[in-house]
């Protein structure tokens, strides 16, 4: 249902496609609905953060510190997303306040689409830092220990925070527009034929697509690249519980991420390529899908550490360099097929156990002494 403004003129940018009030049917369980699951969320990433920051603070491993630091990023950002949209959303379903009063000039509306965007697309983008920073750290351990540190963690994380805060500003330069969607409870960036909407909808979603897309390229070579060492010659020459842990968490993460988000950014991206009507069911259901990738993302590392996964495999043993420890068939079978493909690579182990990928040489034999 679409308002007319007062005295025939315009009505605000945001209003203008979807204007309250809406025919709302009052139901009770929407409102526990978003309830639980903002609480369920917040609540998880708070364990999370907790548990973090005690890791943090007791690791010693250099490349450990670094990815602990894209966690406490990543379970940061899901926490406020959560706590910013789920507010309002509950706020709505609890009072059902009438925006066009309480928020005449969009400025409410703009924040809480700019929110939708940004907390959108940190997960994804510090996913790809992720998957980014483990392969690096993998492939090039010499090259990476020189340059990535704490510090430099964390000012990966602040641009990747600076770089979806202006993707979301963009719709306030005017390439897209923030509206009211239905039921009246959110606002969200205008997925419409307009060139300029239509620019602004393909960049979010391929953006996303592009994130998960490199994700699982560099993830891929890491877990082949760990494969190879963990299984080559002096696979139990030296500890590698650190790679696997970071490689597992960071697989899960992946996994959660492209099942909660493709849905969605797919849906975006075909309905404005084939210039379709919106399907607003289908964005609500696919909405709530994405929103599970916030709730679910803590649980991968509180599920997935070293202490966990010993209690739930007592067989398990990291310290003697590799989770296929539990499957001591399948190890003998993958050394000797990796062993052609490997050659000498896999003697190239740094001391932290990482595959290096340059030759060292040899150390040099004292010359005889001269007469």
């Amino acid at each position: 249902m679409n308002a007319s403004a007062e005295g025939g003129a315009p009505p605000p940018v945001c209003f203008s496609v979807n204007s309250p009030p809406f025919n709302y049917t009052h139901s009770i369980a929407s409102a526990y609905f978003s309830a639980t699951f903002s609480g369920l969320g917040l609540s998880s990433n708070l364990f999370a953060l907790v548990v973090l920051v005690k890791s943090y603070r007791r690791t010693q491993s250099r490349s450990r510190s670094s990815f602990l630091v894209f966690l406490l990023g990543l379970v940061l950002t899901d926490f406020m997303g959560l706590l910013v949209t789920g507010s309002i959303v509950v706020s709505f379903h609890v009072t059902h306040f009438n925006w066009r009063l309480l928020d005449p000039r969009c400025h409410f509306c703009n924040f809480m689409g700019m929110s939708m965007v940004f907390y959108g697309l940190c997960p994804l983008l510090l996913g790809a830092a992720m998957a980014v920073e483990r392969f690096v750290g993998i492939n090039r351990p010499f090259a990476r220990s020189a340059r990535v540190s704490k510090s430099r963690a964390w000012s990966m994380v602040v641009s990747v925070w600076v770089a979806a805060g202006c993707v979301g500003l963009l719709p306030l330069t005017g390439l897209g527009s923030y509206h009211m969607q239905m039921p009246g409870s959110w606002c969200f960036f205008l997925i419409g034929s307009r060139p300029l909407d239509m620019t602004f909808s393909l960049l979010f979603s391929l953006t996303g697509l592009t994130s998960l897309a490199v994700s699982f390229v560099l993830n891929t070579v890491s877990v082949v690249t760990l494969l190879r060492v963990c299984c080559g010659k002096e696979a139990g020459s030296r500890r590698r519980d650190h790679e696997v842990e970071m490689m597992v968490q960071l697989l899960g993460i992946m996994i959660i991420a492209s099942i909660c988000w493709c849905p969605l950014l797919v849906f975006i991206a075909e309905t404005v390529l084939s210039g379709s009507k919106l399907q607003v069911k289908y964005l609500l259901l696919w909405l709530r899908f994405a929103t599970w990738n916030q709730i679910l993302d803590p649980w991968v590392y509180i599920l997935f550490r070293r202490s966990v996964l010993k209690r739930v495999y007592p067989r398990l043993d990291l310290s003697r360099g590799s989770i296929m420890t539990l499957y001591p068939g399948f190890t003998a079978s993958l050394r000797r097929l990796t062993r052609s493909s490997l050659g000498g690579a896999a003697s190239k182990v740094d001391e932290g156990g990482a595959l290096d990928g340059t030759d060292r040489p040899a150390p040099r034999r004292p010359l005889p002494p001269t007469s």
